[in-house]
């Protein structure tokens, strides 16, 4: 995996997946939990949702289409619910979360609690994709010879591991180690992979704010600190890059796998981490085989770009460089220049030339537009601004390309 470069996908021009909702359909999802609207009515007003945002990015010059995550309430989607062994619970108890977790502490700090959670309560079992249809109705809306280029997001296999605190993300009766439950999630994520592929998807994006959280001093004193933990911080990356790369192994070649990274994305355009890719970066970019990494260089909590010289001449870099949390727009003279600062730091470490390293660059938002369904702090016409300027910036430094 990865051991060849592979492009279109990615694209000079990216966005990140999610896309801000309309109105009518947060208002209709909103009848419908309670109750005053059926499900076949949203479900008519989210087609006719997903048409127009194809339309836009179409329209706008996108190549990596996606249906704007219409039909999810978090970025993280429906992959977990719909296993076998996997329930949804409200109102978790508050006491089984690893409260450092960045986005676990974000919400006890402001003296909440996470309203929902999914926790694994037998063996897992694939038993059918949530995204199939989602999938063929995104495809039937592109011209037959762009559906390799239509992009869907996943949530991260760790997702709900991570967060609960040392022998709380299973019961000891079903599994008897991380390693045998990693072994079922990643034999979940093979079934799902495959049926996709079968249907014609072409290119996932893994949605990850876990792995920034390695970046996260705070987190990492946190783990330290807890004497539950039976690993290091080290021993459970190196763990989860292990599954991310089980998960992905039987992925055909002309599968195009990205991973993106951000430091949370939450209602009000909040983040929940800050640090730099500098504590992961030889293990991130050298042992997950990732085509492409989508990360996040909209602000200094993601620090420089001095760990991109761990990125090898196989493997692409989306830069996000442009915010999707607040309507300020950027000067592209200035994004144009951070680009070409990221693509000589990309060179010194491969030994080449900035236009060589530029080849397996592309440039992004730093994340989407609408990770929790209310969206960040933009408006419609900011969002149409921001993808405006993505695609300006790309067409300026790659010219007549993608």
């Amino acid at each position: 995996m990865a051991a060849k470069l592979h492009q279109r996908p990615p694209f000079r021009a990216e966005h990140l997946g999610s896309l801000l909702r309309p109105d009518k359909l947060l208002k209709t999802r909103d009848e419908v939990d309670k109750g005053t609207a059926s499900e076949q009515q949203l479900t008519s007003i989210e087609d006719a949702a997903v048409q127009d945002i194809v339309k836009l990015q179409l329209d706008l010059g996108f190549h990596s289409i996606s249906d704007g995550e219409y039909r999810r309430h978090m970025f993280w989607g429906t992959f977990f619910p719909g296993l076998e062994g996997f329930e949804e619970i409200q109102n978790p108890d508050p006491s089984i979360f690893r409260e450092y977790m960045p986005d676990i502490a974000a919400f006890m700090e402001k003296g909440h609690k996470p309203g929902e959670s999914v926790l694994c309560t037998g063996k897992i079992k694939h038993v059918g994709s949530t995204y199939l249809d989602q999938w063929n109705y995104l495809k039937n809306l592109v011209p037959a010879d762009r559906v390799h280029e239509c992009k869907l997001t996943l949530a991260a296999p760790n997702w709900y591991h991570m967060r609960y605190k040392e022998g709380r993300a299973y019961p000891k009766d079903v599994y008897s180690s991380d390693e045998e439950y990693f072994g079922d999630i990643a034999k979940a994520y093979q079934d799902e992979l495959k049926i996709l592929y079968d249907a014609g998807l072409r290119n996932i994006q893994f949605d990850d704010p876990n792995l920034a959280y390695f970046c996260s001093e705070k987190m990492i004193s946190g783990w330290s600190a807890d004497p539950l933990n039976k690993h290091s911080v080290e021993e459970t990356l190196d763990t989860y890059i292990s599954l991310y790369n089980a998960c992905i192994s039987a992925c055909p070649p002309d599968m195009h796998i990205g991973v993106h990274l951000c430091r949370g994305n939450f209602v009000n355009s909040r983040h929940f981490s800050e640090g730099g890719y500098d504590r992961i970066a030889t293990k991130l970019f050298q042992d997950l085989h990732m085509h492409t990494y989508y990360l996040e260089y909209d602000t200094e909590r993601a620090g420089t770009f001095a760990p991109l010289k761990s990125l090898p001449p196989t493997k692409n870099a989306v830069l996000g460089v442009i915010t999707s949390k607040f309507p300020k727009m950027e000067n592209m003279g200035e994004m144009r220049e951070r680009v070409f600062q990221a693509a000589e730091v990309v060179a010194e470490g491969n030994g080449e030339t900035r236009e060589e390293a530029l080849k397996r660059l592309g440039v992004s938002p730093q994340c989407g537009f609408a990770s929790h369904s209310s969206g960040n702090a933009v408006g419609k016409d900011d969002m149409v601004k921001k993808l405006m300027l993505v695609r300006k910036l790309a067409d300026s430094i790659w010219p007549g390309e993608p």
